[in-house]
């Protein structure tokens, strides 16, 4: 049996800064927003929640689907795969939109990510495939 990973989630309290952030940097597509609750986008393969740590931890409503409660505070990180595009034109990407890249790594076996910041202070990064072995995404 193998597992991949099919989602993974962020936390921002301002999901309008956030969704703006997703979708017009770096070209992520809303699946679904539930008001100031959550938002879910579409990234390559899987599916990235952004969710609203106030709300998220407290138990759904009457009539909603069960999840648990669930919420943290304080930065969290995501590592996207450059893709066919390549890291040139993210840093392309990001410097058009104002956004500032906190630090690039040469990683000792030869790959490279770039580290910046979403509105909420999270940490994201676009790495090349083979940091963790794998071939172009």
């Amino acid at each position: 049996m193998t597992l991949g990973v099919l989602e993974t989630c962020l936390y921002a309290e301002d999901l309008d800064a956030a969704e703006r952030f997703y979708t017009r940097v770096l070209g992520l597509a809303v699946a679904r927003r539930e008001g100031t609750r959550h938002v879910f986008l579409r990234a390559a393969g899987g599916m990235l929640l952004i969710f609203n740590p106030f709300e998220s931890a407290e138990p759904p409503p009457e009539g909603a689907i069960p999840v648990p409660p669930h919420g943290a505070h304080g930065p969290g990180h995501v590592c996207f795969s450059a893709g066919g595009e390549g890291l040139e034109a993210w840093r392309g990407r990001l410097a058009a939109a104002g956004v500032p890249i906190e630090r690039e790594v040469e990683w000792p076996h030869g790959p490279v990510s770039i580290y910046f910041r979403d509105p909420a202070g999270n940490s994201l990064e676009i790495a090349e495939a083979a940091l963790w072995g794998f071939g172009a995404a």
